[in-house]
């Protein structure tokens, strides 16, 4: 998938944006609340996390699942040319806007570099082409972008792309979209060709299931068993979903993404 180097997350090239531009919200995923602008107190000296190894045992199990899609570095080291919000404090609330409107922009980029992949088309090639543009102007121009409608126009060519790959698959059976699965039993399901984007699949078991070729953009997999599942061919997937998700050493993914850290090395 082209591009899929720049959109993934370079910690070492970035101002530890994700530690200090979000909020935390004391929960299940975060043992503490953190206001936007606060630095996380993990956060070390030279941008980098302290308990980096042992977040999820120290409750922040949710830094684990969290991807910027290059967003990071790019403003880091290209829109603010490496000085830090550290060195030069007053920039530090447009810096933390402007990674907001960026990791949205490199998401999109994402999702239309695997549509490119999976069905070229020059609409499509032309919306990634003017997508990677806008990510790359200046932080007054992003603040002053209109993300929402450019992220409607992006999503008609996705869904577009979505029917043509999944046509020999498609049925009212898959056409799940949005739906709540919430714990549901697809143990071993056959969802090739499924359509689940935006689907609420938390805690579901999908073990041994058959996703491929399943359009999973926006499903929510927080929790849900894809322990020996195949995913191989399922697009639309994000680095993110999959460390939301548990999974072991049989379950197939697609090349472009990496197996989570914290998926049991055993097959079961």
């Amino acid at each position: 998938m082209p591009l899929v180097g720049d959109l993934k997350s370079d910690c070492a090239n970035c101002f530890g944006l994700c530690c200090v531009a979000l909020a935390f919200t004391r929960s299940a995923d975060f043992a503490v609340d953190k206001e936007i602008g606060e630095p996380c107190r993990n956060l070390s000296a030279d941008f980098r996390c302290g308990i980096h190894r042992d977040l999820r045992e120290k409750g922040f199990s949710g830094c684990t699942v969290f991807e910027c899609f290059g967003a990071g570095q790019r403003v880091s080291q290209v829109i603010y040319g490496g000085t830090s919000w550290r060195e030069e404090p007053e920039t530090a609330p447009q810096m933390y806007a402007v990674f907001g409107v960026v990791r949205q922009l490199h998401e999109l980029e994402w999702y239309l570099a695997e549509a490119m992949a999976l069905r070229p088309a020059e609409d499509v090639r032309d919306a990634l082409a003017e997508t990677e543009s806008l990510a790359g102007e200046s932080p007054e121009a992003l603040l002053a972008l209109d993300v929402a409608a450019h992220r409607e126009k992006v999503n008609a060519l996705l869904l577009r792309t979505s029917e043509a790959v999944r046509a020999e698959f498609r049925s009212r059976k898959k056409e799940r979209r949005g739906a709540d699965l919430i714990g549901a039993k697809l143990r071993k399901a056959d969802l090739r060709g499924a359509n689940l984007r935006g689907a609420y699949l938390i805690g579901a078991d999908l073990r041994g299931a058959d996703l491929r070729l399943a359009d999973l953009i926006g499903a929510d997999l927080r929790d849900t068993d894809l322990r020996g599942a195949d995913l191989t061919g399922g697009f639309f997937l994000t680095q993110a979903q999959l460390n939301a998700a548990n999974g072991d050493a049989a379950t197939r993914i697609p090349a472009s993404l990496e197996r989570p850290a914290h998926w049991s090395p055993k097959r079961r």
